[in-house]
């Protein structure tokens, strides 16, 4: 059985793809694990560890009225991390990881609390909102497996987007074949 790191590899390499990492809660964790796999640079582009919150709005862009607001841990702002890091590293894909790893809580969010998020090129019919998809999380355990269960939970949700858009494409490709129908 393939790890999920292999098959976003494997995936976006037979896509001809590549991919940014943005993370906060991670710290390079996320892309730790994508570069463990064998052939991985033929996908990732890189990745930016802003674990700082002036660092999300300098290097990835995140809005800094949206920073101000709600702080580092908030859906829209692991929305636009993904966004900004595939802008920055001009990646096809972007993924991000926010959150709070503890011991403590953080911008008035208890530990385990983390957004995931991932943005793409996303077809019309991808059912997508603005170009990306964020999942919320509420993970227990500690401070190491809250991060290794975000780690997980990003690869899984690029792998679904990914998985998905191809799907969707060998049934464009077998409705073409069947006349249409």
């Amino acid at each position: 059985m393939n790890s999920p790191a292999a098959d976003v590899v494997r995936l976006l390499t037979v896509r001809g793809e590549t991919l940014a990492v943005a993370e906060s809660l991670t710290g390079g964790l996320v892309a730790a694990e994508i570069t463990t796999i064998p052939g991985a640079s033929k996908a990732f582009r890189g990745s930016v560890t802003a674990y700082a919150t002036d660092l999300k709005h300098g290097l990835l862009a995140v809005d800094a009225d949206l920073l101000a607001a709600h702080g580092a841990v908030d859906a829209q702002v692991a929305a636009q991390m993904a966004a900004g890091v595939r802008k920055a590293l001009g990646a096809d894909w972007g993924i991000a990881t926010t959150g709070v790893a503890g011991p403590d809580p953080q911008d008035g969010q208890p530990v385990g609390t983390v957004f995931v998020a991932v943005d793409g090129p996303f077809g019309a019919d991808s059912g997508s909102a603005g170009g990306g998809k964020v999942e919320a999380l509420r993970l227990n355990g500690d401070r190491a497996e809250i991060r290794r269960e975000s780690v997980r939970s990003v690869l899984a949700l690029l792998l679904t987007e990914l998985v998905g858009e191809h799907a969707g494409n060998e049934r464009a490709q077998d409705t073409e074949q069947n006349g249409g129908f």
